[in-house]
């Protein structure tokens, strides 16, 4: 078994890379999509659909964690791989961004941030050391800085100063988190939308030597052209032998522009939230099952899915699902929207391997324009 967390970049295509992350508990094949486990669960599924689906690693939230059933708590009961039964890598975060945007009092400062649950309004306390302690204590594989992400739009001395403290805070991570071998703390790019402060975000966390970099403070509101103008200018400063983890994105198509300026790993709660709410991604494009024109439509999401989800189960009842408001109208929508999203990166890892990417990207786009039903 491998005892170390190491990278390896096995193709490129223009900016477009192709790798494995490796760790003990398994290898993740980059370009990857991690679904969101906020409080160990993929809602709506079972871990085993995740792992059939394709995904090779989930995610996890400190924040929800740390507040129910309690870090302590679940390491008491042998950690979150034991507790959620997934025995593969699991990524979590650092808390820092529900910390900023669900608890209404809160006071930051240099040592880290006060605030009370959204849950009970108890108070707590979440330092860069706190954070790293939670994440050891859940047991993750990859583990996040605690860093401030900054609202857009902002003032360019607001974005400079929680840029500044974030990168303090990586420092006090790192030698928190300390030598682990076979895990890794990822530092997180942050700047806002002003480039200069994205490099020297980037350059003064290559300069910590970390196993991976994350950029963070994208996908909360600004234009898709901001976001992947910030890209264009982040990923050539970050190192080509560490991976690169774009936080929180996205849409297909948010992952197929970020994957050819050079991103690795993807998070998003996209897939399953939309299934929840009646809405499945298919290579024809969205499909919205609340419309009443579903409700007597014999075909099935995707005829050539491999997901029973899309292949067997009819459009009309589905819409019935939805529209009853049936438990299982969510579930099988978030499974096959998340089999959709782990078909995707299958099929941009293999393009990529094969020097197509490029034109296999613009297939895809042109498919879910046009309708048109694309091989995998």
């Amino acid at each position: 078994m491998n005892t170390k967390f190491s990278f390896r970049l096995i193709a490129t295509d223009g900016a477009a890379r192709r790798g494995e992350v490796t760790m003990p508990r398994g290898t993740v094949r980059t370009p990857a999509f991690m679904p969101v486990g906020t409080g160990g669960t993929v809602k709506a599924l079972y871990m085993d659909q995740v792992r059939n689906a394709g995904a090779d690693i989930i995610l996890g939230n400190t924040y929800h964690l740390m507040l129910r059933p309690g870090a302590e708590r679940v390491a008491r009961l042998g950690g979150l791989h034991e507790l959620a039964r997934w025995p593969w890598p699991i990524l979590t975060d650092s808390g820092g961004f529900q910390v900023m945007s669900l608890s209404k009092l809160r006071k930051l400062n240099e040592n880290g941030v006060t605030f009370r649950s959204h849950i009970d309004g108890a108070a707590y306390e979440m330092t860069p050391e706190r954070s790293i302690e939670i994440q050891g204590l859940l047991d993750s594989d990859i583990q996040m800085q605690l860093d401030e992400c900054t609202a857009l739009p902002a003032k360019y001395s607001e974005i400079e100063r929680a840029m500044e403290l974030s990168l303090r805070w990586a420092l006090r991570c790192k030698a928190a988190f300390g030598d682990q071998p076979g895990k890794a703390m990822f530092g997180i790019v942050q700047g806002g939308d002003d480039a200069k402060l994205r490099v020297r975000s980037a350059q003064a966390l290559k300069e910590m030597d970390l196993k991976g970099y994350a950029i963070g403070g994208l996908a909360v509101g600004e234009p898709q052209a901001m976001m992947l103008e910030m890209l264009e200018v982040t990923c050539p400063e970050l190192p080509v032998e560490k991976p690169r983890y774009l936080m929180g994105v996205g849409t297909p198509d948010d992952i197929l522009k970020s994957v050819a300026r050079g991103v690795d790993m993807f998070d998003c709660v996209m897939p399953t939230r939309a299934g929840r709410h009646g809405l499945a991604y298919t290579r024809r494009g969205k499909v919205n099952l609340r419309n009443a024109r579903h409700a007597e439509d014999h075909r099935p999401l995707d005829e050539e899915s491999d997901c029973p989800a899309a292949r067997d189960y009819s459009r009309a009842y589905l819409h019935h699902l939805v529209r009853s408001q049936e438990a299982l109208g969510a579930m099988l929508l978030s499974w096959n929207n998340v089999a959709y999203y782990q078909h995707l990166m299958q099929d941009i890892r293999d393009s990529i391997e094969a020097g197509q990417f490029n034109e296999r990207a613009a297939l895809i786009s042109e498919g879910w324009a046009q309708g048109d039903i694309l091989p995998l």
